[in-house]
């Protein structure tokens, strides 16, 4: 009687472990062909492929903290997250990534890991000057996007809308003025995005797969560029944006469906790629479908949320559709112009599973094979594998567009995020995030990232 279950076990480990195999493979096909690629056509624009990033081993301040943090989560993660109240679990591992992602960050020094990121000529806190007079500054945001118009904005200010930029100006305008307190804004507000997905998991799955997914939320080798990167914070706007909606489809209050509508409408505005979050959205709606039944006021609350952000900017004058066509021809003015599609759209596939790690490739094929383990899957599990599947396909849909090619390790955060939930799946949890952690120190230790 206890063979058959030992030998699935072991299969299971061997299937998952064939999956890392997959997945490294992947990676190191990359780097192999990129490197070719760049030492010979001079195409990629990145100098260590597939990662915008350079090749220097370094140690710096937060080397120590950030072995302790990660001793400590493989150590005690999984059984202090099975222990501890659901709201103590919220807040402690909202302070463990905070610490996780602080202490990455700092590996690189105060300067060249947080103050100096969103500092540099492509960044936003370069233009905040331009915006003395806002509304002025939305009416004409559109006439700077092409290379070659009066004054062009820098290269992230121009593929962005402008509410990614805005936020760094009123930020300055309320006195956090510089780089220190720009990146601090991203590190802090980007940590809750694992809080946000434990949210949405517990409301749409069940509790007990959201405190398993826990640690790995924590740990993620994505806190690299979170700390200290602006689309760490994209990425916690929408989380919390399907946070939101889940809320709404699954417990009391329907007013929950205005907020996740709301900071959709948001999240547009701050990344044109992150409309894609459509889909993770519809998929909230498709698992709590009894609920959206009895109340369909949820997805009218919803709409009506994401409509409000849209509507203030079209009226201070910024037209969503045309910066993005502008966009793209300034897209393919550029690097993206050169940039090999047939090379980025597998090898950002690779940058993926630097930001997820090995555990969460195992995750995936848990994900891919839960049908097929039950005829019929328990209805939690169901419910998650449909909220992973549904952030993967926002992934590849981005991928397949060719508008992100290259420099996705942090473009793609906020899809990142809600793949690590298929973690959730694994047994054996501390080997799995001692894998995780390794990979998260090794790259912040040999690399430094541009980002």
């Amino acid at each position: 009687m206890t063979q058959a279950p030992l030998r699935d076990r072991y299969a299971g480990l061997r299937a998952d472990l064939g999956a890392v195999t997959a997945a490294a493979l992947l990676v190191l096909v990359a780097v192999l062909v990129g490197r070719h690629l760049q030492d010979t056509r001079r195409t990629l624009f990145v100098h260590w492929p597939p990662l915008f990033a350079d090749w220097a081993p370094h140690l710096g301040p937060g080397t120590p903290a950030a072995v302790v943090v990660a001793a400590a989560v493989v150590a005690c993660g999984p059984s202090v997250a099975a222990r501890l109240p659901w709201r103590g679990l919220l807040l402690a591992a909202w302070g463990t990534a905070l610490a996780w992602t602080w202490s990455l960050a700092l590996v690189d020094g105060w300067r060249r890991g947080v103050a100096g990121r969103l500092t540099t000529r492509n960044e936003y806190l370069t233009v905040v000057g331009r915006f003395h007079d806002i509304p002025d500054a939305l009416r004409d945001f559109t006439h700077h996007i092409v290379s070659g118009s009066p004054a062009p904005w820098p290269a992230h200010i121009a593929g962005h809308p402008p509410a990614a930029t805005l936020t760094f100006v009123l930020l300055d305008r309320a006195g956090l003025r510089g780089g220190g307190w720009a990146g601090a804004w991203c590190v802090t507000v980007g940590s809750t995005a694992c809080v946000a997905v434990l949210v949405a998991v517990r409301a749409l799955a069940d509790e007990r797969l959201a405190r398993r997914a826990a640690p790995f939320l924590v740990l993620a080798p994505a806190a690299v560029w979170v700390g200290a990167s602006a689309d760490g914070y994209f990425a916690a706007v929408a989380a919390w944006s399907v946070a939101l909606t889940a809320l709404a489809v699954t417990g009391r209050s329907v007013a929950w469906a205005a907020g996740g509508g709301l900071l959709y409408g948001l999240t547009c505005y701050l990344s044109y790629g992150l409309t894609l979050f459509a889909l993770i959205a519809a998929a909230v709606l498709v698992a709590g479908r009894h609920r959206v039944r009895e109340r369909p006021v949820l997805p009218v609350l919803f709409l009506a949320g994401a409509a409000v952000v849209p509507v203030v900017f079209t009226l201070a004058g910024f037209d969503w559709w045309q910066g993005y066509r502008l966009l793209v021809t300034r897209y393919y003015q550029g690097v993206g112009g050169t940039r090999p599609y047939g090379y980025w759209v597998w090898a950002n596939l690779a940058c993926t599973v630097l930001i997820t790690g090995p555990a969460t490739a195992a995750g995936l094929r848990r994900t891919g094979a839960l049908p097929a383990r039950r005829r019929a899957a328990p209805r939690p599990e169901a419910r998650l594998a449909l909220l992973v599947a549904a952030a993967l396909l926002a992934l590849l849909v981005a991928d397949l567009s060719g508008m992100s090619k290259a420099e996705t390790e942090r473009i793609w955060l906020p899809f990142a995020m809600w793949l690590l939930a298929s973690c959730a799946f694994l047994p054996r949890p501390r080997g799995w995030l001692a894998a995780q952690a390794v990979l998260a120190l090794l790259l912040n230790h040999l690399l430094f990232t541009g980002w």
